[in-house]
């Protein structure tokens, strides 16, 4: 049974399923499909959210009541993770953001008729506030469709991905919107923690268990009980704890340290990492089979860089984010937009907001324009090595007088007149940047980085004076 005001997408959906072997009713309003619902008619429903006569998610909950083992399938063109965790939590078998792919909708009708009867995937109710997650590329839609999948289950889940792209956001998604958001959240960060004090912090000590040890401390593990926890950056965990952690994991218990007696768990493990483990696997870095404990459901979250048209609703959501903190919000023009979208964001979402609380703060103007973008995303203004002026903080110039002071034993004060130290700036620029290229075997942000540049300005240097990068291998 097929529910869509769109009279060309039943009919699309009607003649993709009809070719598949099943037999088809469709319908424009939500009235008629309770009706066939209610005279237990049909054996899997497929659904938008916006019809004319109600809201699907409203109808929803009353067709799983009734009939709580038929099959439902929601489409939305409101793509947003709200509507996939809603779609979940009121009891759909599948949501798919329109448009969608007509042979994936045939499978996994397929699927959904072969499940055993008695299969439900609703997460619980509870209507969600705010929207922790923002975008509509297919790329966040298939991270949308899998949370939706998650939310009811304690599978162990490792996300991947780049420092900044919300990989403790979306930890926090599938425990805010899963069936133990009403346990703690308790994240920690194996990267920020001392070595030697990695097994205390997870397990907690018993009194004079080490030196410094006056009290019991509770761990992470018996702060998190009845909740999730989430390991971040679970790749710098030393190989010492990753033992006693694949054996809490395989037991479901863990000693404290200086502590004799078992204490039982019941916490879900979410973790997360920006390196690649199978190369720290291959190196001895990391545990194989935590890994294989840990890696049970993988999500990897995509740069933003991937998803470059999720901008403008990032831009968007974040400007929402200030105004409500006091600062004013702006609008972006066409060409100021444009520019964002074409960035790298080597920061990711994490770069991208922190621009928009500059542009709040630091600007008077109500849009922000092209050269506003160029001057937050470059700020290195152009060098000339002729000019009189005084080089800026992170031009090629200052990062030849670092050089230059080593050999005029001072900064500023103990620099040549300006011929001459001009002069020896256009002798040295060329032979610096090729030294540091070089160093770094053509690797031009690490380059930039060790001159202290801004890597654009670094790439214009390297177009000016025509060097020629070469990449070496290790």
């Amino acid at each position: 049974m097929v529910a869509d005001d769109d009279a060309a997408i039943r009919t699309v959906l009607n003649q993709a399923l009809s070719r598949a072997g099943y037999d088809v009713r469709s319908t424009g309003q939500a009235a008629t499909l309770w009706r066939w619902v209610s005279q237990g008619d049909g054996d899997l429903v497929i659904t938008d959210v916006v019809m004319p006569d109600e809201n699907a998610f409203d109808l929803l909950p009353r067709i799983k009541k009734l009939r709580p083992d038929l099959p439902i399938i929601v489409m939305s063109a409101q793509n947003t993770f709200m509507t996939a965790i809603r779609a979940s939590e009121r009891g759909a078998y599948e949501y798919l953001p329109k448009p969608f792919d007509l042979k994936e909708l045939v499978s996994i009708v397929g699927r959904a008729l072969s499940r055993p009867r008695g299969q439900t995937t609703a997460a619980g109710g509870g209507e969600p506030e705010d929207i922790p997650l923002v975008g509509r590329s297919p790329a966040m839609q298939e991270i949308y469709r899998a949370l939706a999948r998650l939310m009811a289950t304690d599978l162990t889940v490792m996300i991947s991905g780049e420092s900044g792209t919300g990989k403790e956001l979306v930890a926090r998604a599938l425990h805010d919107y899963g069936k133990r958001k009403s346990g703690p959240f308790v994240a920690v960060n194996m990267a920020a923690i001392p070595r030697d004090l990695i097994e205390s912090e997870l397990f907690g000590h018993e009194k004079g268990a080490f030196t410094g040890a006056t009290a019991r401390n509770a761990g992470r593990f018996e702060q998190a009980e009845g909740g999730t926890l989430f390991l971040d950056e679970i790749g710098d965990m030393p190989m010492e704890a990753q033992t006693r952690l694949l054996r809490v994991l395989q037991q479901g218990e863990y000693t404290t340290v200086g502590g004799r007696t078992p204490i039982k768990t019941n916490v879900r493990i979410i973790a997360a990492t920006n390196k690649d483990l199978r190369i720290s696997i291959q190196q001895g870095l990391f545990r194989e089979d935590l890994f294989f404990r840990l890696n049970v459901v993988p999500l990897r979250l995509p740069p933003l860089r991937e998803r470059a048209e999720d901008v403008p609703d990032l831009v968007r959501h974040f400007f929402g984010i200030v105004e409500k903190e006091g600062l004013p919000r702006k609008q972006v023009d066409t060409e100021a937009m444009d520019r964002l979208k074409r960035y790298r964001w080597p920061g990711n979402v994490r770069e991208l907001e922190n621009l928009v609380r500059r542009l709040a703060a630091l600007y008077p103007q109500d849009t922000i324009t092209g050269p506003i973008i160029d001057a937050e995303l470059d700020p290195t203004p152009p060098t000339s090595l002729t000019a009189s002026a005084a080089p800026g903080p992170d031009t090629l110039s200052t990062a030849v007088e670092r050089h230059l002071a080593t050999y005029f034993g001072g900064f500023k004060d103990n620099l040549p007149p300006p011929g001459l130290y001009h002069r020896i700036l256009r002798e040295l620029e060329g032979p610096l940047l090729g030294a540091a290229l070089a160093a770094t075997r053509g690797n031009q942000i690490k380059a930039a980085e060790l001159l202290g540049l801004n890597r654009n300005t670094l790439r214009k240097k390297i177009r000016d004076l025509d060097l020629q990068v070469i990449r070496t291998s290790r």
